[in-house]
């Protein structure tokens, strides 16, 4: 099975991490996990968040990585932990959680079990419909491509199909059937490369991802008074 860390990228090694809301980031982590040195009951894993295509905004973030969600998991290396505290990330950019600055001061961010169901045993960020998983698709594609350089863009890695809780041979699905279907995508297996059609939508790309740092924006200025 192919992991995140061999993805045979080769093109291009700057991964962008899309949220649904259309914000491109990268996400950098620093492993390993380690024990709290508070003397609280979990782990901590420090990282930073930058909002692609901003100037220089970003986010020192300490994922705190509860004792109940650490007993599910195989193991806290990042081929077992990779996925989930990215999209545990992702989900709370989506929430309006986390502010990106130019110098920001370092932000806890939870990672417990509101991201786990312990019913049916897997992770749970938000189970996105059809027409979410075409604009996600879209903007995965274009922004990989525009900020990373890349000709090709993996459309099959577990971590997205995870993020949009369902597998990742439905988003294959979704990107051939409709979003290649309309002229904007090239697929060849579980790869995808953008049509001039595609990248010929800067200007909707933009437009969102621009709308939504202002709704970020204007909610953590309100909260700041």
């Amino acid at each position: 099975m192919t992991t995140l860390q061999d993805r045979g990228e080769t093109a291009a090694d700057k991964k962008i991490w899309v949220t649904l809301k259309g914000l491109p980031l990268t996400i950098r982590l620093e492993w390993p996990f380690h024990p709290s040195t508070s003397g609280a009951d979990f782990w901590v894993l420090h990282g930073d968040i930058r909002l692609e295509g901003s100037e220089g905004l970003h986010a020192p973030v300490a994922v705190n990585l509860s004792q109940t969600v650490r007993e599910v998991m195989p193991s806290l290396e990042p081929k077992d932990a990779e996925a989930p505290v990215i999209n545990a990330l992702r989900k709370e950019v989506d929430r309006r959680q986390i502010e990106f600055l130019k110098s920001g001061k370092l932000l806890p961010v939870p990672f417990s079990s509101r991201h786990y169901d312990f019913k049916r045993q897997q992770w749970v960020f938000g189970k996105a419909t059809d027409d979410v998983m075409v604009e996600f698709i879209e903007r995965k594609v274009y922004w990989q491509t525009t900020l990373a350089g890349g000709k090709r863009v993996w459309l099959a890695d577990p971590a997205e199909a995870q993020y949009l809780q369902t597998t990742p041979a439905h988003v294959v699905e979704i990107a051939a059937r409709l979003v290649a279907a309309q002229g904007l995508l090239r697929i060849e297996g579980d790869w995808a490369e953008p049509t001039q059609g595609l990248l010929g939508q800067a200007a909707r790309f933009e437009n969102t991802r621009r709308e939504a740092v202002e709704e970020l924006e204007k909610k953590h200025a309100f909260e700041r008074g």
